[in-house]
C-alpha cells in the first residue's frame, strides 16, 4: 500500500487551509522580493525534500513566485533521496541550490571520531549535523531575511506550538505554511496534484533525514519517532529548527493572531 492508499484523508476545512497557505506564500514573497531585477529573492525555501516540502515546492511553482529553493545534501542521504533531488533539479523552474558541508571538517569528524559516532552520544550526534546541516545552512540562509519550513504541528510534541509565522529569531522571519495542516492533508495534495514524492514515504518513513539517523515506524509511533530513535525524546531535534524564544501561538489555536497574519486571513 502506498503513502497515499494509507494517508491521503483530508481534513474538513482543507480548502480553508490551502488558501490560507497559498496566501501566506504570496505575501512572503511579495514582503522579501529581491531588491532589484538580477537580484535574488530575500526569501528562501529549505527543502528537505520531504512529503511537506514537496508540496511547499509545488505551490511556489504553481503560483509562479519568486522564491529560493536550497537542499543540504549532508552525504548521508539515503539513494532514494538523492534520486529524487535530481529528479528535482531537472524539472524544477527555479533553481535548487544545493549545499553540502565542508569536505575537511567531515573528515576530521570521522577520522576522530568513527563513522557511527552518532550513536556513541547525543553530543557527537548533534556535532555531525552541526557539520553536515547547521554550517551548511547557515550559508544558505546568508543574506536572507526569511525562510521557508514545511514544519507542522502534528508532526511532534516539540513542534506543537509552530506558528505561521515566527518572528523569535532578531536575524530573520520564518514561515511555516503547512502549520495547520494534517499529514492526510499533506497526502491528499500530493495525490491530488500527483506530485513526486521520496518512495521511502511508501515503505512507512514519514520522516526522512540522514541515512544512518532514520528509520521506518511501526504503526502507532510518533511521526519522528524514527529519527534518532535511540535518543530521549527531548533532544531529537538537529539544531535547524530551535528557536530563540517561545514567540508561537498556543497548542491548538487555529486562528492567526500577528496582526500582519490576520491580513491573510
Amino acid at each position: 500500500m502506498s503513502a497515499i492508499d494509507l494517508n491521503a484523508r483530508p481534513s474538513s476545512n482543507f480548502a480553508a487551509k490551502l488558501k490560507e497557505t497559498a496566501e501566506l506564500l504570496e505575501k512572503a514573497a511579495q514582503d522579501y522580493a529581491a531588491p532589484y531585477a538580477s537580484a535574488a529573492p530575500r526569501i528562501t525555501l529549505a527543502c528537505s525534500l520531504g512529503a511537506e516540502d514537496m508540496v511547499l515546492v509545488h505551490l511556489i511553482h504553481d503560483l509562479q513566485l519568486d522564491i529560493g529553493i536550497f537542499v543540504l545534501e549532508t552525504g548521508q542521504l539515503h539513494p532514494e533521496t538523492l534520486a529524487l533531488l535530481e529528479r528535482l533539479k531537472t524539472r524544477s523552474r527555479t533553481p535548487i541550490e544545493v549545499l553540502t558541508p565542508v569536505p575537511a571538517s567531515v573528515v576530521q569528524f570521522v577520522t576522530k571520531n568513527g563513522k557511527d559516532a552518532m550513536y556513541q552520544s547525543i553530543t557527537l550526534r548533534k556535532a555531525c549535523c552541526d557539520i553536515r546541516k547547521m554550517e551548511p545552512l547557515s550559508r544558505a540562509l546568508n543574506g536572507k531575511d526569511a525562510w521557508i519550513t514545511g514544519l507542522r504541528r502534528e508532526q511532534s510534541g516539540a513542534r506543537a506550538d509552530v506558528p505561521l509565522i515566527d518572528r523569535s529569531d532578531p536575524r530573520r522571519v520564518k514561515f511555516n505554511p503547512l502549520s495547520h495542516w494534517t499529514w492526510g492533508d499533506v497526502w491528499h495534495f500530493i495525490a491530488m496534484q500527483k506530485i513526486d514524492y521520496n518512495p521511502l514515504h511508501d515503505q512507512f518513513y514519514p520522516s526522512i533525514g540522514c541515512a544512518p539517523c532514520t528509520r521506518a515506524v511501526s504503526a502507532g509511533e510518533d511521526f519522528r519517532a524514527g529519527r534518532w530513535w535511540w535518543e530521549d525524546e527531548a533532544a531529537k531535534e538537529c539544531g535547524l529548527h530551535v528557536g530563540q524564544s517561545s514567540n508561537v501561538l498556543p497548542s491548538g489555536l487555529s486562528q492567526i493572531q500577528d496582526p500582519q497574519e490576520k491580513a491573510l486571513a
